[in-house]
């Protein structure tokens, strides 16, 4: 069986070591992305405010939306990792400013992260091909 999924963007790389997963995929009409954390020049930010976090975070989704020939109104679902429940209300606000008509679906949860970050975001958006 050949694989119908299409890999978008180039490979995650951090410290110089390459990551076993894909920056996201293309299937049919669907693109999931991977779950995205905060990034400034190419290191986890672990410094500055949710909302500061949060707007780096959503920057970074829309750069490999488009690098998939879609953008924010494309996305149909989100699923949202918080550090701290006290974050909520900053990370919201500055999520609503992404999706401000129709937003797209949405899962959150508090958790312990893999990095230290206070946020990590993962959608999915649907545009045919």
């Amino acid at each position: 069986m050949t694989k119908k999924a299409k890999v978008i963007g180039d490979p995650v790389v951090i410290g110089g070591r390459t990551l076993s997963l894909s920056r996201a995929m293309r299937a049919g009409d669907f693109v999931f992305l991977t779950g995205q954390v905060p990034f400034r020049d190419g290191v986890p930010m672990t410094t500055g405010t949710i909302e500061e976090q949060t707007r780096v975070t959503l920057d970074l989704i829309g750069e490999t939306l488009e690098q998939a020939g879609c953008d924010y109104s494309d996305v149909i679902k989100s699923m949202v990792w918080l550090r701290e429940r006290a974050d909520f209300p900053g990370f919201n606000a500055v999520y609503g400013e992404y999706f401000p008509h129709d937003p797209p679906t949405r899962s959150g949860v508090v958790s312990d992260l893999l990095v230290d970050v206070r946020v990590e975001i993962e959608v999915v958006a649907y545009k045919p091909e």
